[in-house]
């Protein structure tokens, strides 16, 4: 028989026992007063993963591969265009490729194309291009001419105007040299001319126009000569004489 205690009753035995020292009420496990107790451990919030990191373009690599898809002037010529890592690029109004007829016998390498130059998207246009034209029509050589043996074709090393007219950087001019090499390889001269010490730095790796001028060399597996670049010899006219006789070596090559 189930006995039921009132409240004033209870709340009276309650008081007795904590007068006796029950403080606690019982449990039904013993439990264990010494014994540690485990800490659980939060867990920790997930650390976003890190992004993997991009892979390290190689401009010069990226260049070769372009380069060495052309088959044709044309396709060259897109395939510089479509190139996106070269900084003068974007600061540039043209791109300047080629000009005169690529069944030339002698082919010029410039430097990079000045302010007229970028404005027409043709090199050797400006004073320093018409001084060029007269050079070369003093041996009976001419851009605009029709014959093999008779007409010229012109490039840069660089097809985009560096900013303020700057040298080319170390860095722009061997990602583009793969360009350079491969249009070379598509006109297939018998001569190159190397105007100025850009150019012979960029093909020969080698500076100094004034020693290294009139010296018969081998760029891309073709003859070469070093020239002064007509920019200079419109600074330094006396130096015009030297490059007469660069002319006439040229055209002795021709003619033997």
């Amino acid at each position: 028989m189930e006995s039921a205690l009132d409240y004033h009753t209870a709340h009276a035995l309650l008081e007795w026992q904590v007068e006796l020292g029950a403080t606690e009420a019982l449990l039904d496990a013993p439990v264990n007063r010494y014994e540690i107790p485990e800490t659980r451990e939060k867990p920790k919030s997930a650390e976003p993963a890190a992004a993997p990191a991009a892979p390290k373009v190689n401009p010069v690599e990226i260049a070769k591969q372009l380069a060495s898809k052309a088959s044709t002037l044309a396709e060259l010529e897109q395939a510089i265009a479509g190139f996106e890592h070269c900084a003068l690029k974007r600061g540039a109004r043209s791109l300047v490729f080629s000009d005169g007829n690529p069944a030339a016998r002698v082919m010029i390498i410039g430097e990079a194309p000045g302010r007229d130059e970028d404005r027409l998207g043709k090199p050797f246009v400006g004073r320093a291009g018409q001084l060029l034209d007269k050079m070369f029509e003093a041996i009976e050589l001419d851009r605009s001419a029709q014959a093999r043996e008779e007409t010229l074709y012109i490039t840069n090393v660089m097809p985009w105007r560096p900013p303020q007219n700057r040298d080319p950087q170390a860095d722009e001019i061997e990602m583009m040299l793969p360009f350079v090499e491969r249009h070379v390889a598509l006109v297939d001269p018998d001569f190159i001319v190397l105007m100025g010490n850009i150019s012979c730095q960029a093909v020969l790796g080698k500076r100094g126009i004034t020693r290294l001028r009139g010296e018969w060399t081998e760029a891309f597996g073709k003859p070469a000569l070093p020239m002064f670049h007509p920019a200079f010899l419109l600074r330094s006219p006396q130096m015009k004489r030297e490059t007469w006789t660069d002319l006439l070596s040229l055209k002795a090559r021709l003619v033997g």
